[in-house]
């Protein structure tokens, strides 16, 4: 490492869940945060950040992605240098799009960037690391390797699977002005579910598989959950409203991550836009309606000056 370098990384949004997937099915999305990192002489930080949640990020060591590039500079036996970071910000803070973990993965990938040449920061490291300082991979795992991945542990650690989304998925999400704690939501759910709720999500969990990767005509059927949505419902009024609204007009529509933006998988742009005209003509709530594609790249770390994108 040499005073000056600079790395540039780019990381998509993600949304969890997909309705019956609970922590283990997610998807990226085109919506990305980026930002420059450059090495400074040891002990100094300065931090400047623009756009989503600049008003309330921390500028100090206890910014999240500071902590996730001194996790993974620790974790190789390496002391975190001083570090400039210049952030841009895009994807939506506490709205279910996988902010915290965009930012955790934003951290490890400058971290690899900057040691590159000295220590080699593969794959399952980076999921190991960010599974680690995020709590579940079925974020983390869409924002390093990008598509739809499917993701679990096992005695070996975090694992994961990427998979290519059909051309006929249209994602769409539904954002609004109002936010949710991730950990409010979870402490929503029962500790147990009935037997037959837990067949129920594996059979749609299954078929929703199916439904992304061959046949998109099935998502309807495929997206229903009976293991985390209907607790959390109460906690967001607005967004259950709206889940219900669009699946009675037949759109595949689900909770994104821990809410409350609402993600529709589409069977085609033009469902996409239908959908959008109905939340747009019918709901009194506001809803920011993004429509965007399935992210292919997950998140990418290159030299800021020059050179090519290296994958995780």
């Amino acid at each position: 490492m040499s005073v000056g370098r600079r790395v540039q990384v780019r990381v998509p949004a993600t949304s969890a869940n997909l309705g019956p997937g609970f922590d283990t099915l997610g998807l990226a999305l085109s919506v990305y945060d980026e930002l420059v990192v450059t090495e400074l002489d040891p002990g100094l930080l300065e931090i400047e950040v623009a756009g989503e949640g600049a008003a309330s990020v921390p500028r100090d060591a206890s910014n999240l992605v500071v902590r996730a590039m001194a996790y993974a500079f620790a974790a190789v036996g390496r002391q975190l240098p001083g570090v400039r970071l210049e952030a841009h910000n895009v994807i939506p803070h506490g709205r279910g799009m996988g902010s915290s973990g965009a930012a955790v993965v934003s951290g490890l990938l400058a971290a690899k960037g900057l040691l590159e040449g000295d220590v080699e920061l593969g794959p399952e490291t980076l999921l190991r690391l960010a599974t680690e300082l995020e709590g579940h991979p079925d974020n983390v795992a869409p924002a390093l390797f990008g598509g739809l991945t499917i993701a679990w542990i096992d005695e070996s650690g975090p694992q994961h699977k990427q998979l290519i989304v059909h051309r006929g998925v249209a994602p769409l999400v539904f954002v609004p002005e109002f936010t949710m704690s991730t950990k409010v939501a979870r402490s929503l759910q029962p500790l147990q579910v009935p037997r037959e709720d837990a067949v129920f999500n594996v059979s749609r969990s299954a078929l929703l598989i199916a439904a992304l990767t061959q046949s998109p005509e099935l998502l309807m059927a495929a997206t229903e959950d009976k293991l985390h949505q209907s607790y959390r419902a109460q906690a967001m009024p607005e967004t259950d409203r709206l889940v219900r609204a669009l699946r009675a007009d037949g759109f595949a529509a689900v909770v994104s991550g821990a809410g409350p933006s609402v993600l529709v998988l589409a069977d085609g742009p033009g469902r996409r836009l239908e959908a959008a005209d109905l939340v747009a003509s019918a709901v009194d709530t506001p809803w920011e309606a993004l429509m965007l594609a399935v992210d292919v790249k997950g998140g990418t770390v290159r030299e800021y000056a020059g050179g090519s994108t290296s994958r995780t």
